[in-house]
């Protein structure tokens, strides 16, 4: 469906918010277009939950309805909400030049990927709360920070504000607990996808990362897409899936083609940073899935997965500025001649991504001053 980006959930004016179709510079209204009550929601959740045939037959049929020329509200008029309600949020680290550029910055001299990352794809459990639709401002989080040579820790916003270029897919239907979901029931549970910018401040989670992993440096704000788009729209985008040694253990083991091409790219205040594509994701979406429920976690309607940040092995295909200046040492240049390390106050970072006529609803989002005082965290 050329100039199809997904579904999502809407208002204009002062009106409620129901579920909408975008397409291209429109919103198609599904209950006004007779499409079904389920539609009049305020969220996608009770849709999601009605399964893979349902899904797939209304894809159909708006295709017939767009077909037929069906009136379609200007996109310019309508306020985004976030279009689902988020069960629980799980962030991956599922790309091996990432993973391995990180082992480079943070291990010198030692293997950069730990024992365990070709066997399993690592993850954190994320807050499902601060997950924010694209458009709302971040505010720059304060915390505990401690440089190399500080003797203590000092309190404060963080100096090292970053951005994750990820894509994350969202859960339709439930699971049950203690029942594991296997790479093969992937698209039986599974809507569909957005891109997922997962802020990161650098300079909070170093000293707080060990022993238990991610918590204040990650959980202030995840950015989302406000159009999800169904898997039904990328079947011609699946593609193999890279090579991986050693070979997984059968649990993690998949048929077929896996990884999604998507084409991404980051814009930094005005300046495309990066250009990157999904498809080289070491462990795949099924993968992910499969492995966050093989000990027998359920999954729920909402839930929501995102693949950790996205990088590729040749230089400015980076998916977080960490990577991009090197941990700071080599500034990336703006158009407008000025230099960034990390984020600064004020800048407009936007996530793009296209899947051959497909284009994925982009991710946009600027930095706002931290609400402290120099003492306490402002009230």
């Amino acid at each position: 469906m050329k100039g199809a980006v997904g579904f999502g959930v809407f208002s204009v004016g002062g009106d409620a918010p129901r579920v909408g179709f975008r397409i291209g510079n429109g919103v198609l209204d599904l209950a006004a277009a007779g499409l079904g009550a389920v539609f009049d929601a305020g969220s996608l959740n009770p849709f999601l939950a009605l399964g893979r045939a349902m899904w797939e037959e209304t894809v159909s049929r708006i295709h017939e309805v767009v077909g037929a020329g069906s009136d379609v509200v200007p996109l310019d008029s309508v306020t985004s909400q976030l279009p689902f309600e988020v069960g629980d949020y799980v962030d991956f680290y599922s790309s091996l030049e990432h993973a391995t550029n990180l082992g480079r910055l943070f291990r010198p001299g030692s293997e950069p990927l730990l024992p365990n990352w070709r066997h399993l794809p690592v993850g954190y459990h994320g807050r499902a709360g601060t997950v924010v639709v694209s458009g709302t401002p971040v505010v720059r989080p304060c915390g505990q920070v401690k440089g190399p040579a500080d003797d203590a820790p000092r309190f404060g916003p963080s100096r090292r504000l970053d951005i994750e270029l990820e894509l994350g897919f969202v859960v339709g239907v439930a699971s049950r607990l203690g029942e594991p979901v296997p790479p093969s029931a992937f698209r039986d549970h599974v809507f569909g996808v957005v891109l997922v910018n997962d802020w990161s401040a650098r300079d909070i989670q170093a000293w707080e990362y060990q022993p238990l992993g991610p918590f204040l440096g990650k959980s202030f704000a995840t950015s989302i897409g406000a159009w999800v788009t169904p898997l039904a729209l990328l079947e011609q985008r699946f593609v193999p899936t890279p090579a991986q040694d050693p070979e997984p253990l059968p649990y993690l083991r998949a048929e077929g083609d896996r990884a999604l091409d998507v084409e991404r790219e980051v814009e930094l205040s005005g300046t495309v940073v990066s250009r990157t594509n999904a498809r080289g994701l070491y462990w795949t979406m099924p993968q992910q899935l499969a492995h966050a429920t093989v000990n027998g976690a359920s999954i729920r309607t909402g839930d929501l997965f995102a693949s950790g940040t996205i990088s590729g092995a040749e230089p400015g295909s980076e998916g977080s500025l960490i990577e991009l200046t090197w941990n700071g040492e080599r500034p990336v240049r703006l158009a407008d001649g000025s230099q960034r390390t990390f984020l600064e106050d004020g800048d407009e970072v936007v996530l793009r991504g296209r899947a051959g006529d497909v284009e994925l609803a982009e991710v946009r989002g600027t930095i706002a001053s931290a609400r402290y005082d120099g003492n306490a965290p402002a009230r």
